[in-house]
């Protein structure tokens, strides 16, 4: 029903006939599913999204077979596995690959991962760029204490040194900015103004050799959230795919804007 709701809501957009369209009727069946958005409160977009992304994937997947030899009918005889994909999966979804090795046997192990958002660390309070923020989230990282690995060498919990790639880069990847902070016992909003490319975003130096040639972004589009916590309000930037003219979506109020007001500090979620 969510699915339906959300067809139609894409087809008024695209048909031209209003304004502005509300997306009531898709909101409330979504709600019906994912009770938690049904309520008039304060939400986080990157949660909806996510919802969103997952909702449509489940509704519209198909099973693919993947055989690591050559396709037969019987998946167990051929070694395979049955995978789902969907329109959701061809546009959104990437894999990374975390190489762990472990400090004492220096044997190593990859680790894939699929994901559809990457959530970014804001490594400055005061300004920074998006290239700041992705070489934070794609540094090597030491693994002690609690959080040591258990090495199928060495039979036994041992420090470790772990670090991703890019293996499979989406159609469309998109950033979540982590603008949240604890603050004391409190948890605070980071107002950090993070300044991020319109076009050309080069993510070669954090994907596998055979990806980078095509590890070239262009904006399409920007989720910003201004206030705090407890109290804000969202609005979307969207860059129209075949004019290429940027708008900007506040509520019914839709307004075409210069490329110039594209970069803002309220920037929460960036779509590439």
């Amino acid at each position: 029903q969510s699915v339906t709701a959300f067809g139609c809501l894409m087809s008024n957009m695209w048909l031209g006939e209003f304004d502005c369209v509300s997306p009531e009727v898709f909101h409330s069946a979504f709600g019906k599913r994912y009770p938690a958005f049904r309520k008039r409160t304060q939400q986080d977009a990157q949660e909806f999204l996510i919802c969103v992304l997952n909702e449509l994937h489940e509704a519209l997947k198909v099973r693919a077979q993947l055989c690591e030899t050559r396709c037969v009918p019987d998946a167990k005889a051929s070694g395979g596995s049955v995978s789902e994909t969907s329109i959701i999966t061809q546009l959104f979804e990437g894999q990374l690959s975390y190489e762990i090795t472990c400090l004492e046997c220096k044997a190593t192990a990859d680790r894939p991962e699929s994901f559809t958002v990457l959530s970014l660390p804001v490594p400055s309070k005061s300004t920074c760029s998006l290239q700041d923020c992705l070489k934070c989230f794609f540094q090597q990282d030491t693994l002690t204490w609690n959080n040591q690995i258990l090495c199928s060498w060495c039979g036994t919990k041992q420090d470790a040194v772990v670090k991703s790639i890019i293996t499979r880069a989406p159609q469309i990847i998109i950033f979540h900015l982590k603008r949240f902070e604890w603050q004391d016992k409190h948890k605070g909003k980071l107002l950090t103004d993070i300044c991020y490319p319109l076009s050309s975003l080069d993510l070669s130096p954090y994907t596998s050799p055979p990806l980078c040639k095509d590890a070239e972004y262009s904006l399409c589009a920007v989720v910003n959230h201004s206030g705090f916590l407890d109290d804000g309000h969202y609005t979307a930037f969207c860059k129209h795919s075949v004019t290429e003219n940027w708008y900007g979506f506040d509520d019914e109020q839709i307004i075409e804007i210069p490329n110039s007001l594209v970069q803002t500090d309220n920037a929460y979620l960036l779509f590439y």
